[in-house]
């Protein structure tokens, strides 16, 4: 029964030093495929260097741009490339971006952008981009409408801010799911703080 043991055990952590292993393999970004089950894990250092301009895209420096398959969340590690109806992005002065899993992760490195990325300051923060939820399409965050406190889960599967080209859809979804609408200068770092303690007090950030 013990031989039995041990050998599970050896197994068990064999498997987990697989999956980190393979987590954290560096490919070349067309080749890459996620991992099967997204988790949200404390990232490490390297996940907080943005994503570089590339004057190739064919985009303008600050203009929004497509989540790269292997881009991790800067704050919770996250694939924002899987939840395209609630990836957020700050692209800084020199086109450098950062992507996040949802809205709530884009206020939370506003709130504290030293925490997640030593190098840069919400001072640095030159566009501001949200996915429109209805459609995918990307918004100016300060000009979106979000949502807070309806029945729809996030991606962290906690509360989030859904975000809406207008009012008028903003209500739609609210009157559906609960919640009232609230812009962008109106989220505060008492709502910010909240979201956070809801969606990540169980993690080690």
């Amino acid at each position: 029964m013990k031989r039995r043991l041990a050998l599970a055990a050896a197994l068990a952590s064999a498997s987990v030093g697989g999956v980190l292993l393979w987590l954290h393999e560096t490919r070349p970004a067309g080749a890459f495929e996620p991992p099967a089950e997204d988790i949200c894990i404390v990232p490490p250092t390297r996940m907080s260097q943005p994503h570089p301009y590339d004057p190739a895209s064919g985009l303008g420096l600050l203009e929004a741009r497509p989540v790269p398959p292997d881009a991790r969340c800067p704050v919770c590690g996250m694939y924002p490339a899987r939840f395209p109806r609630w990836a957020a992005q700050i692209i800084f002065a020199d086109g450098a971006t950062h992507f996040f899993d949802s809205p709530v992760d884009l206020f939370m490195f506003l709130a504290e952008p030293a925490r997640f990325d030593s190098a840069r300051s919400g001072a640095d923060a030159a566009a501001l981009h949200v996915a429109d939820f209805d459609s995918g399409r990307w918004l100016d965050a300060r000009r979106a409408v979000f949502v807070l406190g309806s029945r729809v889960r996030g991606p962290m599967r906690g509360p989030d801010l859904p975000a809406f080209a207008d009012a008028t859809a903003a209500e739609a979804f609210a009157a559906a799911n609960g919640g009232r609408t609230l812009h962008f200068a109106e989220i505060d770092p008492a709502i910010v703080g909240k979201l956070r303690d809801a969606n990540h007090s169980h993690h080690t950030h």
